[in-house]
């Protein structure tokens, strides 16, 4: 069952001659969902020096994509143990550190992450020696964290939620509890566009901020992990996670994003093997390429947020503010976000001769120019930015077959023969990109999207995927 059983067999030999008292085992773990997978798990103790020294159990679960995910891990205490909840531990004795969430093969390792651990454990103890009544009354406490660390949980009974299976939920999964990835997450629960998010909180340590106010206020259908298999059989995954290093230079910037995605676009992709990725992390014509490359799923299952919400605000401006209705229809926003984005049709409505053929244009791109003007007064707040998520994923989970403008692979479009991501306007369903609208053929158009073309392809040539 495991993809790379060679590698994993390596590290656990690795693991068993450093750490001879580990015993390991092939047991069923049940995850969030309910999904059921033999895993290979070991346990033992580690040792740690606070003031004395300690042994403290622990027990790790090996994925099966491993190495290139990381193993689930948590705290075994005895009858006699307590569990300090604190920066890397929760009150189930579930492990989180700094090292599990930047997993990324080769660089990590099953040995690194022991020692880690061991090196956060001196800092913060995790465990403590209870009184004998305090002992009596953990019993069924540690009854319950055995459960879990045995991969049984309340889950096994509730195949069923509200009369569906789980499993055919329209479910999607929020990667990063940043104040972009919260915005997603309202703005998804504000339109009732999925049956159940998830919020999956990268930080280090305990829930803060927005995401431990997601938890007070209780917004329904929302569920916040730091568990990757949480994310499991997601129709729809949106990336809003962006690295925040100390890079020095824009290339060093997006270096950190695309290290920071090794670790977790294999993950996504291995529990939601069908899902469309939807990036929204910075600069998002490149991310959405190394998303690609990451996960290996095929280019229409792979879209950038792009110009859907320039596009969107485009349109209403034709619309409302110069009441150009017609024009509205088939004017759209595409190529570079930023700067260097572009008004473009897909459809034009000629005149019976080129004089007046010329006038229609003329005077068509005299409009769309004041509203490309008035959109430049307009930024892009996280809500903004969330809303227009919402109405992405809304299409493409009720497969609406509408059309948006996303960042979509252009190779072959305009005479662009690069791997690079720009905004196009696309029909969306649930396999995500359906089709690309022909666009009306305009030279200077043709120019801009191919000289962004080989900016974007320049930059990712430097990368290191």
């Amino acid at each position: 069952q495991y993809k790379f059983r060679d590698l994993t067999i390596e590290e656990l030999k690795n693991v068993s001659k450093t750490y001879p008292n580990f015993t390991f085992s092939m047991n069923t773990y049940t995850f969030k969902d309910g999904s059921q997978k033999d895993l290979l798990n070991f346990s033992g103790t580690v040792p740690v020096k606070y003031g004395n020294s300690y042994n403290i159990p622990i027990h790790l679960w090996i994925l099966d994509s491993h190495p290139f995910a990381p193993p689930i891990c948590f705290l075994k205490p005895t009858a006699n143990m307590g569990i300090s909840v604190g920066k890397h531990v929760d009150a189930r004795g579930r492990i989180y550190l700094p090292y599990l969430q930047n997993w990324s093969h080769p660089k990590s390792t099953l040995i690194g992450l022991i020692k880690e651990m061991i090196a956060k454990f001196e800092e913060e103890l995790p465990l403590y020696s209870l009184s004998s009544s305090d002992a009596a009354r953990q019993s069924e406490l540690l009854s319950y964290i055995a459960k879990i660390t045995e991969g049984e949980t309340d889950m096994k009974s509730r195949s069923k939620i509200g009369g569906k299976n789980e499993g055919c939920f329209n479910k999607i999964t929020v990667v990063g509890a940043g104040d972009l990835g919260i915005a997603c997450v309202l703005a998804v629960a504000a339109k009732d566009v999925a049956d159940k998010v998830v919020l999956l909180d990268l930080s280090e340590g305990a829930a803060k901020g927005g995401t431990m106010d997601l938890e007070i206020f209780a917004v329904p259908n929302v569920e916040i992990s730091k568990d990757f298999s949480s994310s499991a059989d997601s129709k729809v995954v949106v990336l809003t996670v962006n690295s925040l290093g100390n890079a020095q230079t824009y290339l060093d910037v997006i270096q950190s994003n695309v290290d920071l995605f090794r670790g977790i676009i294999p993950a996504v992709s291995h529990y939601s093997q069908n899902a469309v990725l939807l990036v929204a992390s910075h600069p998002v014509e490149v991310m959405t390429f190394v998303s690609w490359k990451l996960s290996s799923f095929p280019k229409s299952r792979v879209i950038g947020v792009g110009a859907n919400l320039d596009s969107e605000r485009f349109q209403y401006i034709l619309t409302n503010l110069l009441k150009a209705e017609v024009l509205a229809k088939d004017a759209w926003v595409i190529g570079e976000q930023g700067e260097d984005k572009v008004s473009s049709w897909t459809s034009c409505n000629v005149a019976a001769n080129q004089t007046e053929a010329m006038a229609a244009r003329n005077s068509r791109e005299k409009v769309a120019n004041r509203a490309m003007e008035v959109l430049k007064g307009k930024g892009q707040r996280s809500w903004s930015v969330g809303l227009s998520v919402a109405d992405l994923t809304d299409s493409i989970l009720k497969d609406k077959r509408r059309v948006h403008s996303v960042s979509t692979l252009a190779k072959g479009c305009c005479n662009i023969n690069s791997e690079v991501f720009l905004s196009l306007p696309c029909i969306l369903g649930t396999s995500g990109v359906i089709e690309m609208v022909r666009l009306e053929e305009d030279p200077l158009v043709q120019e801009k999207l191919q000289s962004s073309a080989g900016s974007i392809h320049d930059l990712q040539q430097q990368l290191r995927l």
